[in-house]
């Protein structure tokens, strides 16, 4: 039998093992970094019991979560100078086909130009301005895109900052009806 084919020696698997844990160890790392900016974005968001939220919508529908009980409800924060907003904003779109979605223009301008900018973007889901960031205040929102998923009873199943995917969001809502 020749060097070539002799068999690999238990020295010669140390390098692979090597690799491997070091591929592994910084894998972990950067999950737990990940969920960890995840969780302190998250730490001002509302929780429990959904506050208040009743307004007049750009395209002039009233909406109110008081009178959305009993199904599951996306309330969505974004901004129309937010480029992580347009990548989100289809997801939003497809998910008010299905479900009820209350989405909140923060600090957009007026009502004119947000149904303006739905109208431009060809997109399905109304808006509530918040010039000011009133409401998003109230929610705890700093930050946009900002998603919050109510159960039929209001309360708050799911909460988070930044992009969020569309499944996930499906998935959330899914698991809010369920209850």
């Amino acid at each position: 039998m020749s060097e070539s084919e002799a068999p690999a020696s238990p020295a010669a698997d140390k390098p692979k093992r090597r690799r491997w844990r070091g591929l592994l160890v910084n894998l972990l790392v950067v999950l737990v970094i990940f969920f960890g900016v995840q969780w302190y974005k998250s730490r001002p968001l509302a929780s429990g019991s959904a506050p208040p939220l009743s307004a007049q919508t750009v395209r002039g529908a009233e909406v109110s979560l008081a009178d959305l009980r009993g199904e599951p409800v996306l309330v969505h924060f974004w901004a129309t100078w937010c480029p992580t907003c347009k990548l989100e904003e289809g997801s939003v779109d497809a998910l008010s086909r299905d479900y009820q979605v209350v989405t909140v223009a923060m600090q957009s301008g007026g009502e004119r130009e947000i149904a303006g900018y739905l109208r431009e973007r060809d997109l399905g889901f109304d808006a509530v301005a918040d010039p000011y960031g009133e409401i998003a205040s109230a929610w705890g929102v700093r930050g946009v895109p900002a998603s919050f998923v109510l159960d039929g009873n209001g309360d708050i199943r799911f909460g988070a900052v930044g992009y969020t995917p569309g499944i996930g969001l499906r998935g959330h809502l899914w698991a809010a009806g369920r209850e």
